[in-house]
């Protein structure tokens, strides 16, 4: 009598049930999983903030030294920021020329926070809010501060440090 963990299923396409459950194992080891289960974030960007995807990029060529080309100066409204999903950063300018950088993971529950608006950093997941110049929490459930991400400017780009 065959061994029925080896044997096919005759319902399917010829891979033994063993082999597939190898890959898929296998898989989820090595990470390729993960956007599976990384869907926490908030979904559509605000309209009253920039296309986060507005400059950002890769290494600069021959260009401002020091790290990779996330946006522009231009790009980031003066009292307020612009999130950047993919990177998983917000970057903000409190005031005409001064550019700060923060985690865009909200620290309540790990949701990326959404817009920047008045002043505040705005996770809609649950309602927090952070202060653009510090990335304390000026509203909860929250009560950790976003951590600073080093950026430098120079000229008209701003880039990851």
């Amino acid at each position: 009598m065959p061994d029925d963990k080896t044997t096919p299923d005759p319902r399917s396409t010829g891979t033994p049930r063993r082999t597939v459950l190898r890959a898929v194992a296998a898989a989820g080891a090595i990470g390729v999983a993960t956007p599976l289960i990384a869907a926490c974030g908030g979904g559509g960007s605000s309209s009253s903030s920039p296309d986060p995807s507005a400059g950002a990029g890769g290494s600069t060529p021959g260009g401002s030294g020091g790290g990779t080309e996330l946006t522009t100066t231009s790009a980031i409204p003066e009292g307020e920021g612009t999130v950047f999903r993919d990177q998983k950063i917000v970057v903000t300018q409190p005031q005409a020329g001064e550019f700060k950088a923060f985690t865009a993971i909200c620290t309540h529950m790990g949701c990326t926070v959404d817009n920047v608006t008045n002043g505040t950093i705005n996770c809609i997941c649950h309602g927090s809010m952070y202060d653009i110049s510090t990335g304390e929490v000026v509203h909860g459930p929250a009560t950790k501060p976003l951590a600073p991400i080093a950026i430098t400017v120079k000229g008209k780009a701003i880039d990851v440090t």
